[in-house]
């Protein structure tokens, strides 16, 4: 009796949540629906002038266009520059925050710099990285690279600094050693802020891309966009910036995926 007591709370329970989740959705998918009827209602009676803000129904129009001239080829640049970037700076900010968190020496010496390259605009290095690597796309991988590979080693270096101190303790007292402790403790620790440190840097190596492309490009959303803006095209803009938009949770969605995985 109990047992099937608990098992319909649980079928209960499992129902509310379901219930809860659809309606996060609908109501999602009414407000999106909503603002692009309002918007296109409010272009449709000059309200808002369409040529600066454009509408639904033209970004619409410029995508069925462009689906025929190459957007492919542009998205996928976009998302190769991004998925390289992204790997790229990920994996070298977790080695050198492991190297940082094993030498406080070195630590203590790159923190101002650190912190400095942090604030520092990376689009600022635009021209020194085109002069260095050349004007194509390892300057935009490079771009992508410096923008999310501090913010990882900041992270991730924080989070094993701030490793529960009593574990740490016990784990020295019976002998320990400092790789012992770096790969049983201080790492699955950090596993969470790891997490984290990708979902920030899918968008900071998107946004490096995109910074790269307005500058040295020839393919790409960026490129789209910038040529967009230089003949006035507002509608091949918007579209760009849309399917940028997809483009990003698309890859968050895929991060999310990796957090399941490594969770499991």
């Amino acid at each position: 009796m109990e047992i099937r007591q608990i098992s319909a709370e649980r079928k209960k329970y499992i129902k509310k949540e379901k219930t809860k989740k659809f309606l996060i959705l609908t109501t999602q998918i009414l407000i999106l629906v909503g603002f692009l009827g309002i918007w296109e209602i409010l272009a449709n009676a000059k309200i808002i002038d369409s040529f600066i803000t454009s509408q639904p129904s033209r970004i619409w129009n410029t995508f069925i266009n462009l689906t025929s001239n190459d957007l492919i080829k542009h998205i996928k640049v976009t998302a190769y520059e991004t998925v390289i970037g992204f790997g790229f700076g990920t994996i070298l900010g977790v080695i050198i925050a492991i190297i940082l968190w094993w030498s406080k020496f070195l630590a203590k010496v790159s923190e101002p710099f650190l912190v400095v390259l942090n604030s520092l605009p990376k689009v600022a290095l635009g021209p020194i990285i085109i002069i260095f690597v050349g004007a194509g796309t390892s300057a935009i991988i490079l771009m992508a690279i410096l923008i999310s590979v501090i913010v990882t080693i900041l992270e991730m270096l924080n989070g094993y600094l701030k490793t529960d101190k009593e574990i740490i303790k016990m784990a020295k007292t019976f002998n320990c050693t400092k790789f012992q402790l770096l790969t049983k403790i201080i790492i699955p620790a950090n596993i969470g802020t790891f997490i984290n440190s990708l979902k920030v840097n899918i968008g900071l190596s998107l946004v490096g891309v995109i910074s790269g492309e307005f500058l040295v490009s020839k393919a790409g959303l960026g490129y789209l966009i910038v040529y967009g803006g230089q003949v006035f095209k507002l509608d091949l803009v918007m579209t760009s910036v849309i399917i940028l938009g997809i483009l990003a949770g698309i890859m968050y969605g895929g991060v999310l995926l990796l957090e399941k995985f490594i969770r499991k």
